[in-house]
Formats: C-alpha cells, sequence, structure tokens
C-alpha cells in the first residue's frame, strides 16, 4: 500500500517522543454498530476547557483509535518538560464522559493498571472501558502521588463507531503471511529481531487458520518500528512460546524487506515504508499489535502497543 507506512504507527511515535528526554484483558471489540448509538453533538462542555495553565502532569493517550464497544485505553503521563513520570507508585483512575450527552456525570470510571513499555525505564496504563455510544467524550485523569497533591486533569477525543482494526469476537483474516521456508530457513532474511525464536517464523497465517491451531500473531519489526516498541513488546510474547506449546506463535514484520549488503532493509515506495499485504488485511493503524485466535479462527484478544503480562496470560489461557 503506497504511503501507509509513514502513518503506520503514528499513534505511538507521539509516545516515543514524550518518553524520550533527549476489567477484562479481552479487548477492543468494536461492538454491535446496531446497538451504538450517536452521541449529540457538544454545544456546552463546562468544565472540559483548554486548562489557562499547563497542568504539572499530563496525559498521553496512547491508544490510536477508540470504537464503540470494549476497548483498551492506554495512555502515559509526562511532566511539563516533556520528561516520562509514568511509575509503578503513581496511582491513576479514569472517568469517562459522554460529553455531548452529559458532561458532568461520568459514564464509568476505572482504575487503570501500571505496565512497563520498556521495562525499568518507560512507563504507561491501561483501562478498560466500554462505550455504548460514539461522538466526542472526555476522560478525567485522577492522579495520586505518594506524599503528594492529587492532581486533576480532563482531555477529550472522539470514539469511532466502528474500528477499522479486526477485533474481539471477529473471523481472523488468512494472511498469506512469510515463513522460513520462503527464505529458505534463512531467519536474518526474514526478521530483524536480534534474537529470534525460529518458532515465530515457522508457520505462516493461513496455515494456522487452515489447520485450525490457536495463535497468538505479532506484528512487530525491532529494527524499523515507529514506535520504538516493537522489540520491548515482542520480548514480552517470547517467554510464553514455551509456555503455550499447543499454541502458534507468529510474528509478521509489517513492512516489505529487502536484503541489501547481507542486511535487511526496507523497501520504500515515494520515500515510505511500504507495508505488507497483511497490514491491511488486518486493519492496523499503528505497530506493534498482538492478536490473540482461537481454534475457530476468531479473535479473542487484540493489544495495540504495549500489553501487560496478565493480559497476555488471559488471552492465551482462553485459547490453549
Amino acid at each position: 500500500m503506497v504511503g501507509r507506512g509513514a502513518a503506520l504507527g503514528l499513534a505511538l511515535s507521539l509516545f516515543a517522543a514524550a518518553c524520550n528526554p533527549a476489567a477484562s484483558p479481552e479487548a477492543s471489540p468494536p461492538g454491535d454498530p446496531a446497538a451504538c448509538t450517536a452521541s449529540p453533538e457538544v454545544t456546552s462542555a463546562p468544565g472540559w476547557d483548554t486548562p489557562a495553565a499547563t497542568p504539572a502532569v499530563i496525559p498521553i493517550v496512547v491508544s490510536s483509535i477508540q470504537a464503540c464497544g470494549i476497548n483498551r485505553f492506554v495512555f502515559t503521563l509526562v511532566d511539563a518538560g516533556n520528561v516520562p513520570v509514568a511509575a509503578p507508585d503513581l496511582a491513576v483512575t479514569v472517568a469517562f464522559f459522554d460529553l455531548g450527552l452529559d458532561p458532568a456525570t461520568p459514564v464509568a470510571t476505572v482504575d487503570a493498571d501500571f505496565v512497563w513499555a520498556i521495562e525499568g525505564s518507560r512507563g504507561a496504563y491501561v483501562a478498560n472501558v466500554d462505550y455504548p455510544s460514539h461522538g466526542t467524550w472526555g476522560a478525567e485523569f485522577r492522579i495520586t502521588t505518594p506524599g503528594q497533591p492529587e492532581a486533576l486533569v480532563r482531555l477529550s477525543f472522539t470514539v469511532r463507531e466502528i474500528s477499522p482494526t479486526i477485533a474481539v469476537g471477529q473471523p481472523a483474516p488468512v494472511s498469506k503471511t512469510l515463513t522460513l521456508a520462503d527464505v529458505g530457513g534463512d531467519i536474518a532474511r526474514l526478521s530483524t529481531d536480534r534474537e529470534p525464536l525460529a518458532a515465530m517464523y515457522e508457520t505462516s497465517v493461513a496455515t494456522a487458520v487452515a489447520e485450525h491451531r490457536p495463535f497468538l500473531l505479532a506484528f512487530a519489526t525491532p529494527k524499523f518500528c515507529a514506535s520504538a516498541q516493537c522489540g520491548p513488546t515482542l520480548d514480552r510474547v517470547k517467554p510464553f512460546v514455551a509456555d503455550y506449546p499447543t499454541v502458534t506463535f507468529i510474528n509478521v514484520e509489517p513492512y516489505q524487506l529487502e536484503v541489501v549488503d547481507g542486511q535487511l532493509q526496507p523497501v520504500l515506495t515515494n520515500n515510505q515504508l511500504t507495508t505488507v499485504a497483511a497490514v491491511n488485511e488486518w486493519g492496523l493503524v499503528s505497530e506493534p499489535w498482538i492478536f490473540v485466535v482461537d481454534r475457530d479462527g476468531v479473535v479473542r484478544g487484540s493489544f495495540e502497543g504495549i500489553v501487560r503480562t496478565e493480559e497476555l496470560t488471559a488471552a492465551l489461557d482462553s485459547v490453549r
């Protein structure tokens, strides 16, 4: 797809820049569109105006898309100087408001779970939320740090009627992804991971679906990742391979690659990274992304960018 590569990862690239000073684990179903109502247009939302001064702590939404139904709302925190402050001892509760319907009463209030995006270095939070309507929504972050006054910060965002990305409950696309057999068994021609696991490159998505295998599918490119999150997320997945022998693990490099001077390099179209067909078939808007699929070829887990160990465990347990 011409031009898509530059946009892929945009949502997480903001997260990477901000963090560089120099409920249910099954996520992201779009919900039944027929049951998803349109929120009234926002005409007045007292208390949701842009603050007069820059808050001491600023939330940055990492999730690229929110849509009707159950979603993972992933975010991080930085200070006024753009320095990361998300940490395990900093607790965050998020209240979600349908601003067109009632900007004063939250539809849901969720305690966010902290997760290391890069272990010991860069953190984020995950809150699961169910949106009954699409339109303009607001998130109110109540941030508690030991020994400091509580901070309250608000922001607004858009909830779509339907997500473009394949979601929980939907059938997995039968993508013909590359395997070691396609490159003569030379994993250096297939993966940009510095320490790749051969087991993650032995089976194509099409084969896993056809043979009714439960599988985990990761879209991650450690070398060319726009968000700088692909390597850490892939490293979080790898230990599960040995623990779940009945589950097939597949990693797909989301960009077309070619060997140049003995090294994998991206294929460029108009000076932009060129995505592989599977990226379009799964409707990806960022990378990395992880899906967990059951024996019937139905998606049971969808995790954009950053995933907690507990989320992966629950999703894999449901399909093993």
